[in-house]
Formats: structure tokens, sequence, C-alpha cells
């Protein structure tokens, strides 16, 4: 049923800013790419021409059903892989992009998720990541927290608390240029937004 209603919910957000962000962020991408957690293929038309593989991985079968006739329709060359974040079947060092949509919130513990993109990230590979977040208003991190469970269970495990960007600049990437926006059209402890790019040291 969660995968049914996501585009719908999500639709007034898409409208009010989140495309154009999508747009934005995915521009950026180069090379041989990995889209963590696709869902419903939202990602799909904001992707350059020319890169040198597009992979998205869902570990939802009804979410993949909806991926894939989304790909259809755009027609873009693409391998859907059945697989979770927190366990690519991918080689060490053999990506130059990782996107993450949407997917840090998600999962029930980022930090194997941050050693997994660091794991398969070719030296200077990038993560380009758009993500809601913990405020930094104390009133609304309040009642991001009082909410937080029942908001968990309603959004199929979205920690709408989570400070996303403290753990990825703690697992060791490189954080350069960050943006902080609002979701609009979504409900308030959602709409804090971050959007920005890590990279793997290296050459």
């Amino acid at each position: 049923m969660f995968a049914a209603l996501y585009d719908p919910l999500l639709w007034l957000g898409e409208k009010a800013g989140m495309g154009a962000r999508r747009q934005n962020l995915l521009g950026d991408a180069r090379g041989r790419t990995v889209e963590l957690g696709s869902g419903t293929g939202l990602n799909l038309g904001y992707y350059p021409d020319g890169l040198d593989e597009l992979i998205l991985t869902e570990p939802e079968a009804a979410m993949r059903v909806r991926l894939a006739r989304r790909l259809g329709r755009h027609r873009r060359p693409a391998r859907v892989l059945d697989a979770s974040a927190e366990r690519l079947p991918l080689e060490d060092a053999t990506v130059d992009t990782v996107v993450s949509t949407l997917v840090l919130c998600t999962v029930d513990d980022p930090d194997p998720v941050l050693r997994e993109i660091e794991r398969v990230l070719r030296p200077g590979g990038r993560l380009l990541f758009l993500e809601h977040v913990r405020s930094r208003s104390p009133r609304l991190a309040h009642w991001q927290d009082r909410l937080a469970e029942p908001w968990r269970r309603f959004a199929e495990g979205c920690h709408c608390n989570r400070d996303t960007l403290e753990l990825i600049r703690a697992s060791g990437l490189e954080i350069g240029d960050v943006q902080e926006a609002t979701w609009r059209g979504m409900v308030p402890i959602v709409r804090p937004l971050i959007t920005g790019v890590a990279t793997k040291g290296g050459h």
C-alpha cells in the first residue's frame, strides 16, 4: 500500500521545488552511477545523458514494479537490482557516483550504509545526497522527536529527526558544498532539507 501511495504523497512537494532540487543535484552524476533505494523512480528524468552505467537498487518488490514501469516510460538504459543499501552486490572501488535521495532517513542504521558507499566508490568518487534532516529550530526538533515513532510507523521506517549531515561527516567522506532548503508542500517535521556532495579521498 505504501508503494501505491508514495507518488501521490510526494506529488505536491515535487511540484513545489523538490523536482528542481533533484534535477540540480543529479546533473552532477558522472561515470558509473549507483542510486540507493530508487523507490518508484522519481529521479529517472533528471539523470544526464552519457553515463557509463546507471544501476538502480531497490529492496522492496512493490517499489521495483513501479520503478520498472517508470523506467520503461523513460526508455533510459539502466539496470535494476534487488539490493539493500547496506549490502550492494558491487566490487570495491568500482563506482564513480552514488546517489541518495530521501534514503538515509529510512534505513535502520545509516553507518553500515555509509561504509558501503565508501567501499564501492572509487577514490575521488562522489556521493550526491538530498535528505530531510533534524531541524536546527529547537521547537521543530522537539516536535520531530515527539512524533518520530508514529511517523516511522506511517512512513515505512522514516526517521524524521535524524541528523544525517553529521552522520555523513563522521563517515570520513569529505563534505563539499551543502545547501539547506525547505521541502514545501510536506508536513513540517520533514521540511528541513540538505542537498550536497561528499567525496571519497584519494586519487
